[in-house]
């Protein structure tokens, strides 16, 4: 099998399972207990919020562990908003995940709000240009993710983020795709909170964190024990925090070897592009994921080409493992200006370092092979 839907999850590597492991079983305690088995869990907990802390550039008490990407999201969205809003206007784009779009509804819905999207430009590129223009004096967050689940283009974070330092704008950005292969930090982008979902990087399903500047005033949505300093009440995952931290710790690739992986996701794109005459690349050619190739292919359906490549042994996905299952065509393609009948044959296909060169030559001939079938059982 070649397995190129690492966008939607990746497999927990062995060195996060062996670094959970005593927190799973001998060192199980809860780090809230004054005991010795639940101060053995604080510790672990402690270590594990220091080495986060140390790969998002921020200070360990401005690390919030949450249950994944969707929460940190809107935690980071609802408790900004909430908690000292400046006005009742938010900027966000319309490609961003469901996790923002539904969080910034709510906000719109039962507080108020008032949701304004940025112009994008037909690779899903926002223009700082256009923030500096958009910003008002009453808006009290902007959201922009770093890099798109579906399409792979990479937003020009920093250069947005000195915009809303100048207006004294929070900032935040969902960067669930881009930890790991791109810089990652507080301080490199310049923002002022930061999503990261822990299955993305291979750690387990259900650890996340929000890595927020102190200064920054939030809300929270889960009230009890009082735990994370108030941001977030629940008994603590001490291993998924050891998970987490081991794998950012593991996946920060070094520029080599994204590189690397560039290159063969150049070879999938150019092959594609040039065996399937139809065919089109989505989202930003030159600003964009190193991992992450996707298309369309007119006159097919997504769905049946996933289907004859899983045939072949290659697993890949049609958008966002989110919107599985739907039949809306995805809304990101959509906010591209991509028809809804074109946007309904798109195809993504997301590597790993373990990706090869013949890996990436096996693809671009299934792909050839499952068009050419699909287009000769139409016909």
């Amino acid at each position: 099998m070649i397995y190129l839907d690492n966008a939607a999850t990746t497999p927990v590597r062995r060195e996060v399972l062996e670094a959970m492991w005593p927190h799973l079983t001998g060192d199980f305690g809860n780090p809230s207990s004054h005991h010795e088995v639940g101060e053995s869990a604080a510790r672990a907990l402690a270590g594990a919020r220091s080495a986060v802390a140390s790969a998002l550039e921020c200070r360990a008490s401005e690390v919030i562990f949450t249950a994944g990407g969707t929460e940190s999201d809107n935690l980071a969205i609802k408790g900004i908003a909430l908690a000292a809003p400046r006005g009742r206007h938010i900027l966000t784009t319309a490609i961003e995940h469901e996790a923002v779009l539904e969080s910034c509804d709510y906000l719109c819905r039962f507080h108020d709000f008032e949701i304004e999207f940025l112009p994008l430009d037909n690779s899903g590129l926002v223009d700082p240009v256009d923030v500096a223009r958009l910003l008002r004096p009453d808006t009290t967050l902007v959201t922009i993710m770093h890099a798109n689940n579906e399409i792979g283009t990479v937003q020009p974070i920093a250069e947005i983020a000195e915009l809303t330092r100048a207006a004294g704008v929070p900032f935040h950005t969902d960067a669930v795709q881009s930890a790991g292969w791109l810089e990652l930090g507080l301080r490199t982008l310049g923002v002022d909170a930061i999503s990261v979902s822990g299955h993305k990087l291979g750690a387990p399903k259900g650890i996340g964190v929000l890595a927020i500047r102190t200064a920054v005033a939030l809300e929270p949505l889960l009230h009890g024990g009082g735990q994370e300093r108030g941001h977030r009440s629940g008994t603590e995952n001490v291993a998924g925090a050891v998970g987490l931290a081991t794998a950012l710790k593991l996946s920060t690739h070094s520029t080599d070897k994204v590189a690397a992986v560039a290159r063969i996701r150049d070879i999938v794109i150019d092959g594609v592009l040039a065996v399937v005459p139809e065919a089109f690349l989505t989202g930003s050619r030159d600003s964009r994921l190193p991992s992450h190739a996707s298309f369309c292919f007119p006159g097919t359906s997504g769905e049946a080409v996933l289907l004859e490549l899983e045939r072949h042994g290659i697993v890949c996905s049609s958008g966002s493992a989110c919107a599985a299952g739907s039949d809306d065509p995805s809304h990101v393609l959509i906010a591209l200006g991509i028809p809804p009948e074109v946007a309904t044959t798109a195809v993504r296909f997301t590597l790993d370092t373990t990706t090869t060169e013949a890996d990436a030559g096996e693809v671009v001939a299934c792909v050839a092979g499952a068009v050419a079938a699909l287009h000769s059982r139409a016909s």
